[in-house]
């Protein structure tokens, strides 16, 4: 297990899979990813022939060698490898070539970081990295590739920095992650598109000549597009079949593209998109860039899934909530959006309380002129003609309630109608002598800048230090245009992009380094930066604006396949539901709220007993599922809907001593034929017992005869059942 390397054949193996690539001729290629084999040499494979219009390197007179035609690992412009490339770089000759040959390797115990980016961290897991040298010799420039290996997690995660050793200026053009070559074409793509409100819909295509993929061009990861992609065996499912999955951790403009070659080989890049990029190292400077999360699965999507979310959760999450319970709370946005007092603030609090409810959350609206999105953003000091007698006194009341309270910052965005734009116009980012786009009547600042980030810093800490503020939503609701900074020259606006990220990044760290116990829940007008980067420093993102139970069924579904529960921002909300005017019992938005965080998105005090007496059970029994649902092994038992007249889901510990089945109908039919659920994740051997039922069953019978949903009438209806392990 771990890091092999022998006779230059470098093989990484974590405990269900295994990771090779060869230097040979001074070229690093890639050998095999697949199923564990051990470290036999892989390039008995490769099967040398000459191929028109594929050329070799000058040194090279066998005309069956090309790197057209091979698999190789981290792939430059312009060196006869006419595949997507992961480098190109421009030189003060105007020369766009770059040669990379090997150097030298180093293996290290731990897992390496990366300066100013979110990366996996080593944690209680045993991790090995591995440095892989590369250098064109001509300009000297190098690439260092890291590899970090968790055997036990079956994650290998992928990075690399670009050295300017020369004493002359570098022009990165592209400066991509990774590149993962296959030996064949015969895999489907899984990716996760959407829009605002409706976030992550899981498509599936098989891979053709050319090209297929998904970027963003929107300053962030975006509601359109998710930097989590799956290339997949076409006959794979939930439980059978190769699964690779990328996962890119970073919360910019992305790429990550699949292409066929005219040989039927695949190559998967992933990295920074290259529009409007262009990154200039001086002599001596170096540019890194993010880590790719890769894991690959034998037996199907799920455990694919199980992958990352055990990984995500333990090694790339941090802080106090990482493991600790998270209060369920309240937001007061579709309560009262801009229109609310102190009183009434205070009074959905204590109805909260008496109802188990843990934390109040203020959103949008207590601070500058505010009553509107029209105006305020940027002006971080209380509203006190809306909360009169200040922010302190309304959190002491809260507080004498029994509740912890939250509050809503959108940090990034300035208003126009506000004394900070008014004070620095320039801190926008916006062209001088242009018109510029507005979108939600809000500009975005410009986060490259450390002069803008740090008084935003400082008001941002003031306000968290006045009061007792144990969380904080933090928001983006629009996407970046007219990218331009007034700090730098002409010659690195193309760097506003990354720097915007980067700026993000230590804005977030300086943050959570200040305040190591503050909750910080992620939002970008929901889903829109929903990201392994944001997760970093947002160990829970809010998935999605659209509250309505049936459609964040969907939205949730596909959140799943490369993101864990505890990462989920869910909430149960009122009904007619703000997005759609659906109406569904409180019962099913609660067992759809509890495959998330779990909280609550209305005015409290405008339920009926009834409804009150079911957000009790729902808390109490949230609370007793708590570590079973965010800690436990994620099945899913259907699909999004679109083909089962229901959804099914699963919880089971990792033990096999418990599972919560989760079930939602979609479409009833007239004398429906009776279904039946197959359980995940028991033990064949044990007995179980349906809590507060007295049935039992085998694990085996469970798992393979299944388990009988009783009859449900009407749409929209749910079934919760808790299977517990007794001693018969």
């Amino acid at each position: 297990m771990g890091i092999v390397c022998k006779n230059h054949v470098f093989t990484l193996q974590t405990k269900s899979s295994t990771y090779q690539m060869k230097e040979e001729g001074g070229f690093l290629f890639h050998n095999y990813y697949g199923p564990v084999i051990g470290d036999v040499d892989m390039s008995y494979l490769v099967c040398p022939m000459d191929r028109g219009f594929s050329g070799q390197p000058q040194e090279i007179v066998d005309r069956r060698f090309s790197l057209d035609t091979r698999l190789l690992e981290y792939s430059a412009y312009g060196t006869g490898d006419y595949r997507d490339y992961c480098l190109h770089a421009v030189y003060e000759d105007g020369s766009h070539v770059t040669d990379l040959r090997f150097v030298s390797y180093e293996v290290k115990e731990g897992k390496y970081a990366l300066e100013g980016l979110p990366a996996m961290y080593q944690g209680e897991e045993k991790a090995e990295t591995l440095e892989i040298t590369l250098r064109d010799e001509y300009k000297n420039l190098e690439v260092v590739l890291y590899y970090g290996v968790f055997e036990d997690l079956d994650v290998i995660t992928r990075a690399c920095k670009i050295v300017n050793q020369s004493e002359e200026q570098v022009r990165l053009l592209r400066a991509y992650s990774m590149g993962l070559d296959f030996d064949n074409k015969d895999m489907d793509m899984l990716h996760f598109y959407g829009r605002h409100a409706m976030e992550r819909k899981m498509e599936r295509s098989p891979l053709q000549h050319g090209f297929q993929g998904v970027e963003s061009r929107r300053g962030y990861s975006s509601h359109q597009q998710n930097p989590f992609v799956i290339l997949c065996k076409q006959d794979a499912n939930e439980e059978y079949g190769w699964c690779y999955g990328a996962s890119f951790v970073y919360s910019g403009n992305f790429s990550i593209q699949a292409e066929v070659s005219q040989t039927d080989l695949t190559r998967l890049t992933v990295g920074i998109q290259d529009t409007q990029f262009e990154f200039h190292l001086d002599s001596g400077e170096s540019f890194t860039a993010p880590e790719v999360i890769l894991s690959f699965s034998e037996n199907g999507l799920g455990q694919l899934s199980r992958n990352y979310h055990k990984a995500i959760r333990h090694n790339l999450c941090r802080g106090k909530y990482k493991t600790e319970r998270r209060p369920v709370l309240i937001n007061n946005w579709e309560a009262t959006y801009f229109d609310f007092t102190p009183e009434k603030l205070v009074a959905i609090a204590k109805d909260a309380k008496e109802l188990g409810i843990e934390m109040l959350v203020m959103d949008d609206g207590w601070f500058g002129k505010r009553d509107s999105d029209y105006s305020g953003l940027g002006d971080w000091f209380v509203n006190e003609k809306k909360l009169k007698g200040g922010l302190k006194n309304l959190v002491e009341e809260v507080n004498k309630a029994g509740m912890k309270f939250g509050i809503w910052f959108e940090p990034e965005m300035i208003s126009e109608d506000s004394d900070l734009y008014r004070a620095h116009p320039d801190w926008a980012l916006t062209v001088p002598g242009r018109s510029f786009t507005r979108a939600r009547h809000q500009l975005v600042l410009d986060f490259s800048r450390e002069d803008v980030r740090t008084y935003i810093f400082d008001r941002m800490c003031e306000i968290l230090e006045s009061a007792n503020i144990e969380y904080v939503k933090w928001d983006a609701n629009r996407h970046l245009t007219d990218v331009w900074s007034a700090k730098l020259p002409a010659d690195r606006q193309s760097e506003v992009f990354h720097r915007y990220i980067l700026g993000l990044y230590d804005f977030l760290e300086k943050l959570t380094q200040r305040f190591p116990n503050l909750l910080i829940e992620g939002c970008s007008g929901g889903g829109g930066r929903f990201d392994a980067g944001m997760m970093y420093y947002h160990p829970q993102i809010w998935c999605s604006d659209d509250t309505d139970a049936i459609e964040r069924l969907d939205i949730q579904y596909g959140t799943s396949f490369g993101y864990p529960i505890s990462t989920v921002g869910s909430h149960v909300s009122v009904c007619p539901n703000h997005q759609t005017g659906r109406s569904v019992s409180m019962k099913t938005r609660g067992v759809v709220a509890m495959a998330g965080t779990f909280g609550y998105e209305l005015d409290i005090t405008r339920l009926s007993q009834e409804e009150k007496d079911m957000v009790k059970i729902q808390v109490e029994e949230f609370k007793k599922y708590y570590f079973l649902i965010q800690q436990g092994d994620y099945y899913r038992l259907t699909d999004d809907g679109r083909k089962s007249p229901y959804v099914a889901w699963e919880f089971a510990a990792e033990d096999g001593t418990e599972a919560l089945l989760n079930v939602v109908t979609l479409r009833v039919r007239a004398y429906a034929m009776p279904y039946t659920v197959r359980i995940k994740g028991l033990k064949p051997e044990a007995v179980y017992e349906v809590e507060g039922t007295g049935e039992k069953y085998s694990g085996a019978a469970l798992m393979n005869g299944g388990y009988l949903l009783p009859v449900i009438w009407d749409d929209y209806q749910s079934v919760q059942v808790h299977f517990v392990e007794c001693c018969e």
